[in-house]
């Protein structure tokens, strides 16, 4: 059932003429995936490479969590499932919010197939909007309350280097919700080998 439905992904052109550069559908999942990355949507560079967070972001989420590349594009590790599955273009002041038609579309039936996640990683304020309907719509708020989620889903900021301010802003964060995050991480990734 999932393979059928990530070759449905792939071939999925709903909102082509909303796409600046067509559609490119970028997911990563398996059956046995044990960790969720619910992120926005796809950035040029991986529009252009066809590889989800293969970019400056990608450098800081995988530092953040504490993985190598190896283990980062491991699907039986991570799924990495975006909010839009294609690069939606630019915005005044970055890319625009990712399409709502794979969260209508896909959403709900490929999290149905994702059976062994024991962490939901949630980037961004799109991605916290979906998957944590009842917190705050004030992103900082979501990720300053992460223990209130804990230890099935946390909630982090976009790490994308837009948000180098953000960071600077709020420097608990690299003290008190990365260091549990990296051991949670580690933690599942060792029982999974």
């Amino acid at each position: 059932m999932l393979n059928r439905l990530i070759t449905q992904v792939h071939s999925c052109v709903l909102c082509e003429a909303h796409l600046p550069l067509g559609p490119r559908p970028v997911v990563q999942l398996s059956n046995e995936s044990k960790i969720l990355i619910a992120g926005q949507a796809p950035g040029l560079k991986v529009h252009q490479s066809g590889i989800p967070f293969n970019d400056a972001s990608g450098d800081r989420l995988r530092d953040w969590l504490g993985v190598d590349k190896t283990n980062f594009y491991d699907d039986k590790k991570f799924a990495i499932l975006p909010m839009g599955f294609c690069y939606p273009g630019k915005g005044k002041s970055g890319d625009l919010p990712p399409r709502a038609e794979c969260a209508i579309t896909w959403r709900e039936q490929l999290l149905a197939e994702l059976k062994n996640i024991e962490l939901t990683i949630v980037i961004g304020q799109y991605a916290h909007a979906y998957h944590l309907p009842n917190a705050s719509k004030k992103l900082t708020e979501n990720v300053k309350n992460w223990k209130t989620f804990w230890p099935k889903v946390i909630p982090l900021p976009h790490p994308s280097p837009r948000n180098n301010i953000w960071l600077k802003r709020n420097d608990w964060f690299e003290d008190e919700l990365l260091p549990p995050l990296k051991k949670r991480v580690n933690e599942i990734l060792s029982h999974s080998l």
